[in-house]
C-alpha cells in the first residue's frame, strides 16, 4: 500500500493548453487521466492507494456544464480531507482574444457555446471557473507562451529535484540485422577486435564477464569509451534544455552480440549516474535463435 499520493489536477479555460500540460506530466512519469468524471475520482484514489503501484497522478478536469463544475468542487473538498493525498491544482488561463484565435485556428466549438458565439462561451466559462481559479495552487497564463515554453514552465514547477523527466534509451544492435529506426545517435564499433573469432567466447555475449573483459582490454576500446562518453555528457544538457523527453543512443557491431553489448552496458551504467537510462540489447540472442530454428 502506498503511503502518500501526489495528485495534480489540471484545469482551466478551454483552449488554454491542457493537452500540452498532460503530455508534460506524462513525460515526467506521472500516471495521467484525461477527463474522468469528478464523481468517480475519490473511489479511484482508494483503488490506487490499495494497489501501491502509483505515487504520482495528473488528472485533467475539463468543464462541460455548471453541474459538472459543482461535481469538481465536491471532489476537491473530499480529496482535501484525505490524509494520504497531496493535492495541487494547476489552472491554465489565456486572454479572450488569444482563446478566440485558437478556436478559429482549430475550428473547434467551445463546449459552452454549442449554438452561439465563441466569445459568449468564453464569458460563461470564466464566470463558472472564477472560484476554482482562486483555489488553484498555480495559475499559468499561456497567452504568449509557445507549447515548448509551457512545457518548460510546468517542468520548473512540478519536476522533482533530481527528476528532469529526460530518459536515455541505450540500444545495442547488429548491423547485419539493420539499423534501429528510432535511433537519434548511432555509433559503429566494428573497428574493435571481434570476440567472435575466439572460439570459447563466440557463444557468449557482451553481458558475460569473459567477453566484457576481452572487449575492454584493448587501448582503442578505452580511448573510444572515454571520448564517446564525454561527447554524450556534453550534449545531453542541450537535449534536456530543448524539452526533449527521451534520446535513443544506438551502438552497433556486426551481429549485435559482443562488442556493442559490452559497450552499451558500460556507457549506460556511466550515464545512469545523472540520467534515467534504459538498456536494451536488440540482437543479443539473434544468433542463438537462428541456430535453434535450424
Amino acid at each position: 500500500m502506498v503511503e502518500s499520493l501526489e495528485l495534480v489536477i489540471i484545469t482551466g479555460m478551454s483552449g488554454a493548453g491542457k493537452t500540452v500540460a498532460i503530455q508534460s506530466f506524462e513525460d515526467m512519469g506521472y500516471f495521467c487521466i484525461d477527463n474522468m468524471p469528478p464523481s468517480l475520482v475519490p473511489k479511484f484514489w482508494e483503488l490506487i492507494k490499495e494497489s501501491g503501484k502509483v505515487s504520482k497522478i495528473a488528472l485533467v478536469v475539463d468543464l462541460r456544464s455548471r453541474s459538472f463544475f459543482e461535481e469538481i468542487q465536491s471532489m476537491l473538498a473530499e480529496i482535501e480531507n484525505t490524509a494520504f493525498i497531496d493535492t495541487r491544482v494547476l489552472f491554465l488561463d489565456a486572454s479572450d482574444t488569444e482563446l478566440v484565435s485558437r478556436y478559429k485556428e482549430t475550428r473547434r466549438t467551445h463546449p459552452l457555446a454549442m449554438d452561439g458565439l465563441v466569445t459568449e462561451g468564453i464569458r460563461k466559462e470564466r464566470a463558472i471557473l472564477d472560484d476554482l481559479k482562486t483555489r488553484a495552487s498555480i495559475v499559468i497564463d499561456t497567452t504568449s507562451l509557445t507549447p515548448r515554453q509551457l512545457r518548460e514552465k510546468i517542468n520548473q514547477e512540478f519536476r522533482h529535484s533530481k527528476d528532469t523527466g529526460f530518459r536515455i534509451e541505450m540500444v545495442s544492435f547488429g548491423f547485419k540485422y539493420g539499423l534501429p529506426i528510432d535511433a537519434d545517435i548511432v555509433m559503429d564499433v566494428r573497428f574493435l577486435p571481434n570476440p567472435h573469432y575466439i572460439s570459447h567466447l563466440r557463444p557468449l555475449t557482451g553481458k558475460d564477464l569473459p567477453v566484457y573483459e576481452y572487449v575492454m582490454s584493448f587501448p582503442e576500446t578505452e580511448t573510444f569509451y572515454q571520448q564517446f562518453l564525454s561527447l554524450l555528457q556534453a550534449i545531453m544538457p542541450g537535449y534536456v534544455k530543448e524539452g526533449k523527453s527521451s534520446l535513443t543512443v544506438a551502438i552497433g557491431c556486426t551481429g549485435g552480440q559482443h562488442r556493442s553489448v559490452a559497450l552499451t552496458e558500460r556507457i549506460g551504467e556511466a550515464l545512469s549516474e545523472d540520467y534515467k537510462v534504459n538498456i536494451t540489447h536488440r540482437d543479443k540472442d539473434k544468433r542463438k535463435e537462428t541456430v535453434n530454428r535450424s
